[in-house]
């Protein structure tokens, strides 16, 4: 592991180490494990952030379940558009069903939020959130965070799944952009 890398042209320092990210994974598997035991789940991992979370978390899930993928666009370098654009959608019918939207990073919300109203549409029996990172300080949606791995700053980050430009995504540490 490196402690200090360039992306872009930018710099990051290591904010959390591969091994870190994995035991917390593991805990949110555990969480969905215990809240929907004996029930059957359908994931749907938003491209392209939520990748790597997505395989390492369904890796640990223990129940009936399936996988489908969504892609939405909201950030340009290293700041939000404001504005998010559903790119591919779901084929398949999610009414009566579990669904948890899993997300890289949820920060403003504005992108969580359009996703599970558009989700709600297919009368899903509920829809739950689930993301690898979470960003308090600045998160102005109602949408209930129902799973998250840690509570980051509002700062950038790139690593395992997360990018700049569409570089660092392949990086199995996060880190964070220093300024």
């Amino acid at each position: 592991m490196k402690n200090e890398i360039t992306v872009n042209g930018k710099r990051f320092g290591v904010s959390l180490t591969s091994s870190e990210i994995q035991k917390r994974v593991a805990e949110v598997a555990e969480q969905i494990n215990s809240d929907f035991k004996g029930q059957e789940v359908v994931f749907i991992g938003i491209l392209n952030g939520s990748f790597m979370f997505a395989a390492d978390l369904l890796k640990s899930i223990n129940l009936v379940s399936k996988i489908s993928f969504i892609k939405v666009s909201s950030y340009q370098g290293t700041s939000s558009t404001g504005e998010v654009k559903q790119l591919i959608g779901i084929s398949e019918s999610l009414e009566g069903k579990n669904v948890i939207v899993i997300e890289d990073i949820v920060d403003t919300g504005r992108t969580i939020k359009m996703i599970a109203n558009q989700l709600k549409q297919q009368n899903p029996a509920n829809i739950k959130i689930a993301t690898l990172m979470f960003k308090p300080t600045v998160y102005s949606e109602d949408v209930t965070i129902d799973y998250y791995g840690f509570k980051i700053p509002n700062d950038f980050i790139v690593g395992y799944g997360l990018d700049y430009d569409g570089y660092g995504r392949n990086l199995k540490d996060i880190y964070t952009i220093i300024k």
